[in-house]
């Protein structure tokens, strides 16, 4: 069985003493030992960002993918590799701006595999300016008086374009984050944890104090059932997606399941030895 050392890394953490993203880092160490996955048999895809260093702090492949392409690479990394436990990572600017297109069509895809987004309402890594989750009125360095655009609603948009597994979580508390991430990895199709994870530096109105206060937890809810779609998007509605815990959850066939040859031999355990004269005759095509 893995421990949590097995997954830690000896490489400085450039993120700001405080930031949210410390917490989804733990909260993701500890998921995968609680779940006996070992560090060889995990691969994490992270996009541009402050988040997107989290790749370099756990043991195991990491991939840093040019901005906003973190799903697609990912995606095809399952696909070829089932065997492998596969986490996407990123922030709202990476995953809900330029990776917006992508986002909406591997929700529909449902690919078996995890997409974490550390979601802090800013641009941290280009020293603050206004990002897709900032709310009307938000004041930063590229809206100095205040945000006039309307600020996307990522959990509502991920439940209506198919998601099977939606949830809410919040970096300061990583026992029911970590819960989350593990309930997410073991979703058989594509779950999305969205993640509050407060920028210290940049943002100081979505801070961990205003979080704890406005946070509605739906997992301490025992009337909330996750299971109903329509009652999921009604909630996000009401509460203007300050919500944590599990928000929706389907049973669907993942991508996978539903791809033609897909339970056939693995690519990666094919034998794909070339003999002499093959390997000969292919260099000859193209000398």
């Amino acid at each position: 069985m893995p421990k949590l050392a097995d997954f830690k890394t000896n490489e400085k953490s450039w993120w700001c003493p405080g930031c949210g993203d410390f917490g989804v880092l733990a909260s993701l160490q500890k998921a995968l030992v609680d779940l006996g996955i070992e560090p060889h048999n995990v691969a994490i895809v992270a996009g541009i960002g402050c988040s997107g260093k989290i790749g370099n702090y756990i043991n195991c492949y990491n991939f840093h993918v040019v901005h906003g392409r973190t799903l697609p690479t990912a995606m095809g990394l399952k696909l070829v590799n089932r065997d492998l436990t596969v986490i996407a990572a990123g922030g709202d600017g990476d995953g809900y701006a330029i990776g917006g297109n992508h986002f909406l069509h591997a929700l529909r895809r449902n690919v078996d595999m995890t997409y974490i987004v550390m979601d802090n309402q800013i641009y941290g890594l280009t020293k603050g300016q206004t990002s897709p989750t900032s709310k009307l009125g938000f004041k930063t360095k590229s809206s100095p008086d205040g945000n006039i655009e309307r600020p996307i609603r990522p959990l509502q948009l991920a439940i209506a374009a198919g998601a099977t597994f939606v949830a809410a979580g919040f970096s300061s508390d990583v026992k029911q984050l970590s819960s989350l991430i593990a309930q997410a990895i073991q979703h058989k199709g594509f779950a999305l944890v969205n993640v509050y994870s407060p920028c210290v530096t940049f943002n100081k109105v979505n801070t961990y104090d205003w979080y704890k206060e406005v946070l509605i937890n739906l997992d301490e809810d025992p009337s909330y059932d996750p299971t109903n779609r329509g009652a999921a998007i009604q909630k996000l509605i009401e509460t203007d997606e300050l919500v944590r815990g599990l928000i929706y959850k389907a049973d669907q066939p993942s991508f996978q399941e539903l791809y033609p040859g897909y339970r056939d031999e693995p690519i990666v355990h094919q034998d794909w030895t070339l003999p002499e004269e093959d390997f000969a005759q292919l260099l000859a095509q193209f000398h």
